[in-house]
């Protein structure tokens, strides 16, 4: 059973740092797709980066661009989010979520628990 745990939430003030830890445990040979997503209060679920491992290929959504960063440990097989200049837009429940690569591209195959990240101003 593949299990993904997250560390690295907490609090912090704007214009802070804080770096996400996803590690995947069991089974983790062809997970190839990692990805962060977060969700903050009434809002809808959405996507902040993804990372295709097979390629090193990564895409992030705009409102992040140039200041998060996807990383992967491969020997640890744990992917982190680098987060730099945070505002407090960027509060929110984040998960980290792990897939496998088929014909039609990246899925998503388990989710973690998630972890809070709250930046104050």
């Amino acid at each position: 059973q593949v299990q993904l745990v997250e560390s690295g939430g907490g609090s912090v003030q704007a214009g802070g740092s804080l770096r996400l830890s996803c590690a995947v445990y069991k089974d983790t040979y062809d997970l190839y797709c990692r990805y962060w997503f977060r969700q903050a209060p009434g809002k809808e679920r959405e996507r902040v980066a993804h990372m295709d491992t097979s390629s090193a290929s990564t895409n992030y959504t705009d409102s992040v661009k140039g200041r998060f960063t996807i990383s992967l440990d491969d020997a640890k097989s744990t992917h982190y989010l680098q987060m730099n200049s945070l505002t407090s837009e960027d509060t929110a429940l984040y998960y980290c979520a792990a897939g496998r690569k088929y014909r039609s591209g990246c899925q998503i195959n388990y989710w973690g628990q998630g972890t809070q990240v709250s930046v104050s101003s």
